[in-house]
Formats: C-alpha cells, structure tokens, sequence
C-alpha cells in the first residue's frame, strides 16, 4: 500500500494536503460567520471578546523576529547561490526585485486611491511617539542576539542582515551555519502552522469585537479590501505582467495560463503555490525553457518573487491604518514598502508567513497598529487563494522571459505545446520524476535543433 501511495504521489500528496487546508477554511469561514452573528445581535458580548483576538494577534507577534531573522539569513545565502551561476541569476535577481517593487508600488497606489477600512468608524487611538521606541536610530541592539528575545524589529533586521553577509564572508565554512538556519527556519515556521490553527478562534473574537462596535460597516469595509485586493492582483497579472510577456517573449498570457490551468487549480484548492512548485518546473522544461535556466529561476522566484504577497501586505497595511483612524503619512508608506521589499524575501511558500511578515512591517512603523492585524484574520484565508496564484503567475512568467533573454528558450518546442501537437505527459512528467539528474528532456533533444544549446 505505502508502495503504491509513493507511486502516485502526484495524485495522493496534494489530496492530503488540499484536506488539512480545508478544514482550516471551512473552521474560519463559519468563526467569521458567527463572529459577525454576534456582533450584530449581541453587540456588547462582541465587544468583550475583542482579548480573544488581541490574545491570537500576540502569538503572531511572538513569532515575528525568528521569522525575519532566518528568512532574511536565508534569503542573502539565496543570493549568493544565485550570483554564483552567472548572467542568468543576475538578470533573475533584478527581474525579481523589480517585479516585487512594482507590485508593492501598486499595492499602495491602489489602496490610496480604494481607501479600504474607511468606512469603519473604530474607538480612535492616537499615536504617541516614544522617545525610547522604535525610531530609525534604534537600530543598534544591546547585544547581537538581544533582537532575537526582544519585540525591535529594525533591530532584529539589522542583525539578520549582518549575520547574513557574514556567513557568506565564511564562503564554505559559513554552509554548515545556514544549515542550522535553515532546521531552525522550519522548526519556527511548523509553530507558526500551529498557532495558524488557533486562527478561527482569533477571527471569531476579532470579528465579533470590530461588528459589536461598528456594525455593518465593518462587513461592508471587509468586503471592500477583499475585492480591492482580488481587482488589483488581477490588474498586476493581466495588464502588468501580461505587458511584460507579450513584449519580452512574444507570448500572450493567456495562452501560457491555459497550459498552467492544472497548476492552477492546485494552488486554489490547497493556497499554496508551493504545491505546484514541482510540476511547474517539469511542465516549464517540456515548454521549452532549458533545465538550467529553470533549475535557477523557479527555485530563486519562489522566495524573492512574492508579487501577491507584496500587494497584500501594502492593501492590508493601509487597511489597517484607515480602519483605525490613524492613516499611514505618505513617508511612513514609503518606509514600510521599503522595509517590506526586504522582509517579505524568503518566506514564501509557508500559510501565515504573509500574516507575519505583516505584523513585522507594522510593529517596526507603527506598533500601536499592529493590533489591527486582527482585523485581517478572518479574511486572510479569503485571499490567499489569489495570493498563491499571482505569486505562481508571476514566476512562471519569469521563467520564460529569463529564459528568453538568454537565449534558453524553445519557441518551437513551445509552439507545439500551445498548440497541442507536444502534450505534457502526466503519466512521466509530473512532479520531480520529469528526468533524472543530468538528463535533457526527450522532446527538447529529438524535436529541436536548438536544444543542444541548453
């Protein structure tokens, strides 16, 4: 049996995980659900829940400073893996800072021009700079590992980003270090998955406290962001990103989502893009793009070219600002996207690292915001369907445009698999068992002559 559950793990493992993610949902579409029940019919009981929410928002808060500390770590060891392989990771690099900075930048510009959250009418707490806060001076920490036990996330980053260019002066003495990191990184992130179960409580007592004092204005202004969020990743996919394949490779978008749609429909039943990581590098190399352009790209993409995370964490900053009365200044925007282009790298692929990174941008701007983050809890889930799946649009995308930038792409090969004449087998071609190590796929070496060059 254990045999044969191997044998179709491209079928079995998706299933399983798409079951847990599933009942997570259901749990926070029916806490949100009961938790605007109350609010309408029992207004003051709402409002006494509101510890509830602020209690879920606190475990988030503690699991901030390890997560940017070993994403940030990792990220610049990526960078350097990267920058090791030549023109192909520079040019991926900068295609992905770009692209990141672009989406945020739109995230921003939208969400001023959508203003969500200001139709919540929330008790107004004014913000009172301390003196002894976080400011952009207080990043030097008492000690290096001091960030690590404390609540300063500018000094937190400071330190990864320290610790992180350090071990790359160690060159290969610094790989058993990252290593560590890395155990490290996903002993934090499986906390984090289990505090994210605790999510439909959170929702349940954040819902139930905002619609006990606001009434139906909060579910008009929750709507509101949620639809702002789903138009404006549609317009960075369709009109941006679409621009970009359309005049650097020739290709219209379209056509490259309909090859995707398996991939597609993965990542909504599962929201994670991490799911179909596998089968877009397999189904990238049938397309014609060549094993090592792909083998760098899609890997490097997926923590540094978050463009739905990116316009996520800038609508739900924004949101959480106006809801609160306290709407952000335009240089406090310009900082948190800053601090966002850093700190959202490397954390891809892991449920709630969106949320995390969220609560980071904020606590290191604007602490007396970060209790809002409970306002976007029961709606979380709501988007991280469109997350995962602008994050896998945009990669795939940039598969191919990198690989047609240095000239490592197959436009014949790729013509036949658009046009149906070269299906991709998904009985040999799925998952990580496309090819075995070293090996061309065999369409690419008996169909295309510009095959050899790969």
């Amino acid at each position: 049996m254990s045999t044969s559950t191997e044998n179709t793990s491209p079928g079995a493992q998706p299933a399983e995980r798409r079951d847990r993610t599933h009942y997570l949902y259901i749990a926070v579409i029916v806490a949100v659900i009961l938790g605007v029940v109350v609010g309408i019919v029992a207004p003051d009981l709402g409002k006494s829940l509101k510890p509830i929410g602020t209690a879920f928002v606190d475990l988030i808060k503690m699991m901030i400073s390890p997560i940017i500390f070993c994403t940030i770590v990792l990220g610049i060891g990526a960078v350097k893996q990267a920058a090791k392989v030549g023109r192909v990771g520079a040019i991926a690099l900068a295609y992905f800072l770009t692209m990141s900075t672009a989406a945020l930048a739109i995230g921003l510009v939208v969400g001023n021009i959508v203003q969500p959250g200001s139709g919540l009418q929330l008790p107004e707490e004014p913000y009172e700079p301390s003196g002894s806060g976080e400011s952009g001076l207080d990043i030097i920490p008492d000690t290096l590992v001091s960030p690590l036990v404390g609540t300063s996330v500018l000094q937190t980053l400071f330190v990864a980003l320290l610790v992180g260019f350090a071990v790359q002066a160690l060159g290969t003495k610094g790989e058993p270090i990252l290593r560590g990191i890395g155990y490290f990184q996903k002993l934090v992130f499986k906390v984090l998955v289990m505090i994210l179960w605790l999510a439909p409580i959170g929702a349940f007592g954040a819902i139930a406290a905002v619609v006990g004092e606001t009434g139906w204005s909060a579910i008009g202004a929750l709507l509101q962001i949620m639809l702002g969020f789903y138009l404006t990743c549609a317009l960075f996919v369709f009109g941006i990103l679409g621009l970009v394949l359309r005049l650097g490779a020739g290709i219209n978008i379209f056509t490259l989502f309909k090859y995707l749609g398996r991939e597609f429909l993965l990542i909504v039943s599962t929201s994670s893009s991490e799911s179909a990581l596998p089968r877009l590098i397999a189904k990238m190399e049938h397309l014609g793009v060549s094993r090592p352009v792909v083998g760098i790209t899609v890997p490097t993409g997926y923590s540094f070219n978050l463009d739905g995370t990116a316009i996520y964490l800038t609508m739900a900053s924004l949101f959480i600002a106006t809801a609160q009365g306290s709407p952000l200044a335009l240089g406090e925007q310009i900082s948190l996207l800053l601090f966002m282009i850093i700190a959202s790298k490397g954390a891809a692929g892991v449920t709630g690292a969106g949320l995390a990174t969220l609560a980071a941008g904020l606590q290191s701007h604007r602490p007396d915001l970060v209790d809002g983050v409970g306002l976007i809890v029961g709606i979380d889930r709501f988007m991280s369907e469109a997350r995962a799946v602008t994050n896998f649009a945009g990669n795939a995308v940039a598969t191919v445009l990198i690989g047609n930038w240095v000239g490592e792409f197959d436009r014949r090969q790729a013509d036949r698999v658009f046009t149906g004449q070269d299906p991709f087998d998904e009985t040999t071609m799925v998952d990580d068992d496309h090819g075995a190590p070293g090996e061309e796929p065999a369409p690419s070496l008996e169909k295309s002559p510009t095959a050899s060059r790969t």
